[in-house]
């Protein structure tokens, strides 16, 4: 862990670094599907997330403790931004995705989440000044397009304005994880800002549900899902283990062989994922309109990160940061 993830490192360990960053994009992928099986069957999305993100938690707990060597002061100097991803970048994220997914298709959730770099490269601008180029202007273009498109507002169709706006709540978070993630001055190892954040996240979500602000309901009935019922446990402990601490964990791993870039434009597989499992899972299909705008979506936001400048390679002494705790664009989360 001597080496800030940047694009040099892409050329190293690609053979291996390639499956394991789809591996963690599919696994992130496969959140969704499972929590609709849960709300569906009476689970609030407040529970859903929760026993996610405490299922997670507590399997990373040992990892980020045995990454941090013994260096606590490391994460007293940090624990107002641990705080600040685990309450907003990782437990808010993850909460508005799955309310999102409550009233409306995984995979069209998922893809508004999914304009995260767009709001990223306007924050840039309107707080630092950071000028976008003239392609990531285009980018942001042709991912509006294609987001009207996904919407169907064009043909008149119903649309769940409360699903939008949860789902853009949820790219407001994602963007605001790429902004903290981005911070490779912090001295904390990623694994540590993911563990310690999934802790604070699953405390944060529980003490809300405690007082009542978070409404938490669940029930101990089978999920039905596309293929057949299974025992409730199933998906969340598949939340939990494979979609929330094995993503992270290939996700960090993939990204130290293949640089930040590169493993962003593999982790974009995650909207792939997610309508896979949304079918899979749920019978959810977007139609021919709605796929073509999706694939602008997509297209747009690769087209924004092209027209982002390249990082500076850059070494640092340890201890070692990487740029990126998780390396897709945003979580559902």
């Amino acid at each position: 862990m001597g080496k800030v993830s940047n694009d040099a490192g892409a050329g190293r360990g690609v053979r291996l670094g390639l499956p394991l960053a789809i591996g963690a994009a599919f696994a992130f992928g496969m959140s969704g599907g499972w929590a609709r099986g849960l709300i569906d069957a009476g689970w609030s999305p407040g529970a859903a997330v929760t026993a996610r993100i405490w299922v997670a938690a507590l399997v990373l707990l040992i990892p980020a403790i045995l990454s941090l060597r013994g260096r606590w002061g490391v994460l007293r100097r940090n624990i107002g931004m641990i705080a600040t991803y685990g309450l907003l970048a990782v437990a808010a994220t993850q909460l508005c995705y799955f309310q999102a997914v409550a009233v409306m298709d995984v995979g069209i959730a998922l893809l508004i989440e999914y304009t995260a770099p767009i709001a990223v490269v306007l924050w840039l601008w309107l707080r630092r000044g950071e000028r976008p180029s003239r392609r990531s202007i285009l980018g942001a273009l042709i991912a509006f397009v294609g987001l009207v498109l996904m919407l169907d507002i064009l043909t008149g169709a119903t649309v769940n304005g409360a699903g939008i706006l949860w789902a853009l709540g949820a790219m407001v978070g994602a963007a605001t994880y790429f902004i903290l993630s981005a911070k490779a001055d912090t001295g904390l190892p990623p694994i540590a800002l993911a563990g310690g954040g999934l802790l604070l996240g699953a405390i944060g979500l529980t003490v809300a549900g405690l007082v009542g602000v978070l409404p938490i309901a669940w029930t101990t009935d089978d999920i039905t899902y596309r293929f057949g019922s299974v025992p409730w446990f199933v998906p969340v402990l598949a939340i939990g283990l494979i979609a929330t601490a094995l993503a992270y964990m290939l996700g960090i791993v993939s990204t130290r062989m293949l640089g930040s870039r590169l493993a962003s434009f593999i982790a974009l597989a995650e909207v792939v994922a997610a309508l896979l499992f949304g079918w899979l899972l749920l019978g959810q299909l977007p139609d021919l309109l709605q796929m073509f705008g999706g694939v602008l979506v997509l297209a747009g936001v690769v087209v924004v990160k092209l027209g982002e400048p390249a990082p500076a390679e850059f070494v640092e002494p340890l201890p070692a940061v990487e740029a990126e705790g998780r390396p897709a664009p945003a979580s559902g989360l």
